[in-house]
């Protein structure tokens, strides 16, 4: 067989595996790689060349800085900041959570986002008086909506702009992707108001609740006794940890008491319980604490800094109660938010300028985050998708393979051929629809890797300007809509709303009509053919 029908054979294989969902995107992507290599249809060092990708390093320390708003609260502030605002009615609370998605989407991923605001967006339509089902799939599709109004709110993006560029084209800017982006966040929210009510279901589930440090250190204030201010217990410096005595822990047999230190980290101990006996710091009192002899199962309530707690409660010497870090993140503006948002300032400004790479701009930022110890090498291996890494490294080769064998410019002239001498509004609405079709059961960005040497291809046969089809393939990489798996926002808001597969197409079938017809005539009014 020649290159191009194993590209085909490739690629179909590919689908297959990412439509069935039970291969992982990082092995699919890495057998991309590895069968254009055994194939004879790329050499060895082509076939790996997509991770030494400056897509590649963008995305990693992209990731980095995106840890580094959530450790530091930044992201906790200002989803509650404005949130917060949001009253008892729903046309309200729509366009607050519509432009609180919409901003944290122009910084964030969609994942990001929804993570950040889903717990928030549960509490407040629950105190509403909504049902969370029918506010959580317009969070995921308003979060979408906003990967489009910057360049780095998606790695989508990114491609869809070097690929405009390497097409003959123009890399889009910073915020030009606002043109479209706008619009879209507007029209979603619009078509929530008038329609998502009727559209979306009811559903009962366990109500999630963000981690409330103020609420929680109450709780604990009253279990231990503690004459500590509630609200001093979780600060942006430190807080407290409650943990359990390990079976077999070193500690069993110590004799502790209140205001006494821990032997690791030098936490101070606030109080210790078992069953109803405790002994707490309470000022002011007489006898105010004495000392207990440690054993299996009490609990203990520290305080110190968030660094020293995080430490202690991964010792096997104790068993935490709650991740100390999930109250860190809940406490807004905490340790280090202030040289985030310097930091973060200067990254946006080198991207709007365009005065160096992306990659750079990315990485100086993730460096200089680093440096200032904002975050630490443990975070930076949590924070990086390592599996959307995979997913670019090993899908370049594939668009590479596509251009290179003519496999792009076969899929082409059959569409030319179809669609004859028609407007490149036809090519595009085709192309458009295709996008669509497979964007909603493979990755957005696995989606937008195929389709672009297509786009390519069809832009050189026709001679027109590529950048109208690449950033319409940007749009309906975003207009994943109608399956829960689309993105991984939509799967994030499936628990916490109680949803069916069946759930997401009611409100996702007029806004990805919104999209396409966006995409088609609205985008080459700013982008001519």
């Amino acid at each position: 067989m020649d290159a191009a029908t194993w590209t085909f054979l490739i690629l179909g294989a590919a689908m297959i595996a990412f439509i069935s969902g039970r291969v992982p995107l990082a092995i699919v992507a890495s057998g991309v790689a590895l069968s254009l290599w055994a194939t004879g249809v790329l050499t060895l060092p082509e076939a790996f060349a997509g991770f030494g990708d400056p897509t590649i390093v963008f995305i990693a320390t992209l990731f980095i800085v995106i840890e580094a708003l959530g450790a530091s609260g930044v992201t906790a502030w200002l989803a509650n900041f404005v949130v917060a605002k949001a009253g008892g009615g729903r046309t309200r609370l729509t366009l607050i959570i519509g432009v609180t998605a919409g901003i944290l989407g122009a910084f964030i991923s969609v994942s990001g986002t929804v993570g950040a605001l889903l717990p928030v967006v549960v509490v407040v339509t629950v105190r509403a008086g909504i049902v969370p089902s029918k506010m959580l799939i317009p969070l995921a599709f308003l979060a979408s909506g906003g990967s489009l109004l910057t360049l780095t709110a998606s790695p989508v993006n990114i491609v869809a702009s070097q690929a405009a560029a390497s097409a003959g084209g123009r890399e889009f800017g910073y915020f030009e992707f606002a043109l479209v982006g706008i619009p879209l966040v507007a029209l979603t929210i619009v078509i929530v108001l008038l329609a998502g009510d009727r559209l979306l279901p009811v559903r009962t589930t366990e109500a999630m609740a963000m981690p409330d440090p103020v609420s929680h250190a109450r709780t604990l204030q009253e279990n231990y006794h503690v004459d500590i201010v509630p609200k001093d217990l979780f600060t942006a410096s430190g807080g407290v940890a409650e943990v359990l005595i390990a079976p077999r822990s070193s500690l069993i047999g110590r004799k502790v008491a209140p205001g006494m230190t821990t032997s690791r980290e030098d936490l101070v101990i606030l109080g210790v319980r078992r069953g109803e006996e405790q002994s707490s710091v309470v000022r002011g009192a007489e006898g105010e604490s004495h000392a207990m002899e440690l054993q299996a199962g009490d609990a203990v309530l520290v305080q110190g800094p968030w660094d020293a707690l995080r430490r202690y409660v991964a010792s096997p010497d104790v068993i935490a109660v709650a991740d100390p870090q999930s109250f860190q993140r809940a406490v807004p503006l905490s340790l280090g938010a202030r040289r985030t948002l310097v930091v973060f300032a200067g990254m946006v400004l080198l991207l709007a300028t365009g005065a160096v790479p992306t990659a750079v701009a990315t990485m100086l930022a993730a460096g200089a985050l680093l440096a200032m110890r904002v975050v630490k090498i443990p975070d930076v291996y949590r924070s990086v998708p390592w599996s959307i890494i995979i997913l670019v490294g090993g899908m370049v080769p594939l668009s590479t393979a596509f251009v290179d064998t003519g496999a792009a410019t076969i899929v082409s002239d059959i569409m030319l051929s179809f669609l004859g001498t028609a407007s490149p509004h036809l090519a595009l609405l085709a192309l458009c629809l295709l996008s669509m079709a497979l964007g909603q059961f493979m990755s957005n960005l696995a989606t937008v890797l195929v389709m672009i040497p297509i786009a390519t291809a069809v832009a050189l046969s026709t001679g027109t300007n590529p950048e109208p089809f690449m950033m319409g393939l940007a749009i309906c990489g975003a207009a994943s809509f109608l399956t829960p798996v689309a993105t991984a926002g939509n799967l994030i808001v499936m628990r916490a709303g109680g949803y069916r597969f069946g759930d997401y197409w009611r409100l996702g079938l007029p806004l990805m009509a919104a999209y396409l017809l966006v995409a088609v005539l609205y985008v080459p009014l700013i982008w001519p053919f």
